[in-house]
């Protein structure tokens, strides 16, 4: 790798600047469409088979390149990691040809070489922006994990990336799991129908267990296999990494981003590698005024605490958000006593790669997850920062800032 990768990675970021004043773009962003759409896409007919490449080959990788295995509408043809082995025995249970599994950072280039229709980013989010932009550039749709972005210029070059795919009519989805459910889509509808009497106030969580935080070796090889997770550069932390389930199903339900947030969060397990941070809490104020409310954790304490859910609490009622239990509205003059959102971490991708061939073969190249990624990663990176300086920041000074992450890819296998 030459030693001026991050700088390159630096330039391509910081072209998108300008994005900066570009509108707000959840609110304006059809979903009832797509939410619809997704409770019978997993019954579309298969009109022909898309052919695609994975890249990123590791525990969700592997798993998530097995479901779209299973989908008929899908030809694995290509398969990629950073380590040739990993990238070998995936390749091996794909039936991927020997001649067409790829390693090193560079190994995506080889994929979209390799003559596929759409490029499936599932491994360090640091990478996904020039991936994607190469994806675009080769005319490839893309299908993405999230975080999908770790800083604000990376963010905006989602943005245009995503405007960019809809000119050239190529589908660019990000794989969000809680609004593909049925139940959260019910709770969606009343809260527009204003079940809620008008929103006051907003409480949400993110508990999840250890993670692997280990020393960092001659190079940051060692980091790529789930290490990773430890390092705000590569992962964004814990609110992009984890809690962005739950931000984006906020995001998903209002239509707004934060304006400004306020918080605390520090490290307390012993000798930390990673500057990922354990626990903190934020609260964000939303565009109308709305106090939002949430906690974050990352530590095996056997702690009680909402866990992807949220309370959104109206004038008249409260409705229940949730990745995983009941969700309801109480209250109110859409009262709803609810049903059980359970299995949305595997229906919820099934439902989204269903509709990334739905949305490929029958041109729908709106893009909706990815306008909407723009303000709930922007929201997710200001109770960040906010939490990490123990400050009031508001929206536009973090935009202002523009501030780049940067890792050093110094030694590592092109």
């Amino acid at each position: 790798m030459r030693p001026d990768r991050s700088m390159t990675r630096r330039s391509f970021v910081g072209q998108t600047a300008v994005a900066a004043a570009a509108p707000l773009l959840a609110a304006a962003s059809s979903t009832l469409g797509q939410d619809a759409a997704s409770k019978v896409a997993s019954s579309a007919p298969v009109e022909r088979k898309l052919r695609i490449g994975i890249v990123g080959l590791g525990g969700r990788g592997s798993w998530i390149a097995g479901l779209f295995k299973e989908h008929p509408g899908y030809e694995v043809v290509a398969a990629v990691d950073y380590f040739e082995e990993t990238a070998n025995a995936v390749g091996d249970n794909l039936g991927v040809p020997a001649g067409k599994r790829f390693s090193g950072l560079a190994g995506y280039k080889r994929v979209l070489d390799s003559g596929v229709e759409a490029l499936v980013l599932e491994g360090i989010p640091y990478f996904y922006p020039e991936q994607a932009a190469a994806a675009i550039d080769a005319g490839c749709h893309v299908y993405m994990a999230k975080p999908f972005a770790v800083d604000v210029p990376a963010v905006f070059k989602m943005q245009s990336l995503a405007k960019k795919a809809t000119e050239k009519n190529l589908c660019f989805r990000v794989d969000y799991q809680l609004p593909m459910d049925p139940a959260n889509q019910d709770v969606k509808q009343r809260i527009a129908e204003d079940a809620l009497g008008g929103l006051a106030h907003i409480y949400s969580g993110g508990t999840c267990g250890q993670l692997p935080d280990p020393q960092v070796g001659p190079t940051i090889e060692n980091l790529f296999r789930r290490a990773w997770y430890s390092h705000i550069a590569l992962s964004g932390d814990l609110l992009l990494l984890y809690d962005i389930h739950i931000i984006d199903g906020i995001t998903w339900v209002t239509g707004m981003r934060a304006v400004g947030a306020s918080g605390y969060s520090r490290i307390v397990r012993p000798d930390p590698h990673g500057d990922r941070t354990d626990c903190g809490g934020v609260v964000f104020q939303l565009q109308d005024g709305t106090c939002w409310t949430h906690t974050t954790q990352l530590l095996q304490n056997n702690a009680v605490m909402y866990n992807l859910e949220a309370d959104l609490m109206g004038r008249q009622a409260t409705a229940h958000l949730a990745y995983n239990g009941k969700v309801f509205v109480r209250g109110g003059p859409k009262h709803y006593a609810g049903a059980v959102s359970s299995g949305i971490y595997a229906d919820g991708a099934k439902a989204n790669i269903a509709e990334f061939y739905r949305c490929v073969t029958e041109g729908k190249f709106e893009n909706e997850t990815a306008h909407r990624s723009v303000d709930c990663h922007l929201t997710a990176i200001l109770g960040r920062e906010a939490m990490a300086r123990n400050t009031w920041l508001t929206m536009d000074e973090l935009i202002k800032e523009n501030k780049t992450r940067e890792v050093n890819l110094r030694g590592l296998k092109v």
